[in-house]
């Protein structure tokens, strides 16, 4: 069994003398783990870091082995990403978000989606938004999408500013006054009312409030897991809430 893929490095864990088990989002094979020899050489070390995104060459005998990497690396933005308190909670919540993926099963999307996040996640401008989407894509490839584009009650695409928790579909302003504290809010960069401008800091609260409201509804719950504690922090520096 053997093929070469793309993929965004989530994590490595030491194994044996040299060697370690490589945690990798692909292109086309989805979440996969492999083996990599000589991972903490002074040539590969640099390459395994979380973040980067490598050309990945997979070989095992049969197909339900864990099988061995042979790993070059594309683009090594690690150290650029360590700089910064914002990629690197931003990394890490989203590595654990990704751990939740059943293994080998292909996500394209949702890869597109991490692809452009980490290649701007120290980037106070982009990231936080990019984040909530890949969240939302997240969800969806987990089975549990949002529809946001037309209100549950009216079918309009018009001023949506809620959405229902109990459905996961937006509501329009007038259709949902009457239930406004029950609804969460539903920022405009997410929506039809997308006017291109960057969200403001209580819009970006917002999007993580949403997305974080049903992640824990279909995902940490039913695991008795909290979320990722880098979440927290990741939302108070993406909103300025931490000096």
């Amino acid at each position: 069994m053997e093929w070469t893929d793309e993929g965004i490095v989530l994590g490595a864990r030491s194994h044996g003398e040299t060697g370690a088990v490589v945690d990798l989002l692909t292109r086309a094979h989805g979440r996969h783990l492999g083996y990599v020899h000589g991972a903490r050489s002074k040539r590969l070390a640099p390459v395994v870091q979380p973040g980067n995104t490598v050309s990945a060459s997979w070989r095992a005998r049969l197909d339900e082995q864990m099988g061995t990497y042979t790993l070059e690396g594309v683009t090594l933005r690690s150290g650029a990403l360590m700089a910064s308190r914002l990629a690197l909670y931003g990394l890490a919540t989203m590595s654990a978000l990704l751990r939740h993926l059943p293994e080998r099963d292909p996500h394209p999307g949702l890869y597109a989606a991490a692809d452009a996040l980490v290649t701007h996640l120290d980037d106070p401008e982009l990231s936080p938004r990019l984040f909530v989407a890949f969240e939302l894509v997240l969800l969806a490839d987990l089975g549990f999408g949002l529809d946001l584009g037309r209100c549950a009650v009216t079918g309009t695409s018009e001023d949506l500013v809620y959405v229902s928790p109990r459905t996961g579909r937006a509501v329009s302003r007038d259709a949902g006054a009457p239930y406004a504290e029950r609804l969460l809010p539903l920022p405009a960069f997410l929506g039809a009312r997308d006017d291109g401008e960057d969200p403001t800091p209580e819009e970006i609260a917002q999007g993580f409030a949403l997305t974080g409201f049903f992640l824990e509804r279909h995902v940490f719950a039913p695991q008795n897991i909290p979320a990722p504690p880098e979440r927290t922090r990741l939302l108070a520096v993406a909103t300025n809430q931490t000096g």
